[in-house]
């Protein structure tokens, strides 16, 4: 059970990380354990258990029957504290949790949301468990019927989605925000770089508005879940396809 003095519950205060799992396996922990510890140093926290954390993911899986998996790892600060102090040493709180995660089957249709990523919060570049921004984002073009949001940054430029980082081709070259601009350092971000790289293609981190996407040859979207999903409409307007997006995909698949 988790107590009523707990300061995740209480305050946001930790962290978190979304794996997938493919036939009861984890697919790449090890980049996700590396940030989920990377925040607990930058949170003044105490350091990860790797091996207790691969141990409670594993048993969330156990009792699971998917092919794909999505496995949710939470770190709390703990208990104790008055207001926003925490105890001199907390003890972390950590567990983990496993609900099946299909592959969605079409191209995303996104919103531009009202809410606007923080980029000047130390917690935009962090899971933290303070996540109401993005929640209400996603709440915002669900209920216009759109799968996902595109949030701008407090001075307009492009940051992420709400549950994604945001890439886009324009002139053979691929373009994603820059980590300024809000964006998180998402673990499939990485890995499409990379797999850019081995086919030539150079990625430009930047700054850019909205602008730039209605131009794009094509957009798309990457997270651990759903590895590279296509963009098909931007507040309604078509946007274009291109084979490299498939290319990615099955790269990093």
């Amino acid at each position: 059970m988790i107590p009523f003095d707990d300061r995740g519950l209480l305050l946001g205060d930790g962290l978190f990380e979304t794996l997938l799992a493919v036939d009861g396996a984890l697919v790449a922990p090890q980049p996700h354990l590396d940030r989920m510890g990377g925040g607990c140093a930058a949170l003044g926290l105490p350091p990860l258990d790797s091996a207790e954390a691969g141990r409670l993911m594993a048993e969330a899986l156990a009792g699971l029957d998917a092919p794909r998996a999505a496995v949710r790892l939470t770190l709390t600060a703990g208990s104790g504290g008055r207001g926003l102090d925490r105890p001199d040493a907390p003890q972390v709180r950590l567990f983990a949790t496993a609900a099946p995660a299909p592959r969605p089957a079409e191209p995303a249709d996104l919103i531009t949301s009202t809410v606007r990523r923080n980029d000047l919060s130390p917690a935009s570049r962090l899971k933290t468990l303070s996540y109401l921004d993005n929640v209400l984002a996603r709440a915002e073009a669900r209920g216009a019927g759109m799968d996902e949001a595109l949030m701008l940054n407090t001075r307009g430029d492009v940051a992420c989605a709400a549950a994604a980082n945001l890439f886009w081709l324009w002139g053979g070259r691929l373009y994603t925000p820059s980590l300024a601009c809000g964006a998180l350092a998402g673990t499939m971000r990485a890995r499409v770089i990379a797999a850019a790289a081995d086919l030539g293609v150079e990625t430009a981190q930047v700054r850019a508005g909205p602008a730039e996407l209605a131009r794009a040859d094509a957009v798309f979207l990457t997270n651990s879940l759903i590895g590279v999903r296509p963009v098909r409409r931007l507040d309604g307007f078509e946007l274009g396809e291109a084979a490299l997006v498939a290319r990615l995909a099955a790269a990093v698949s």
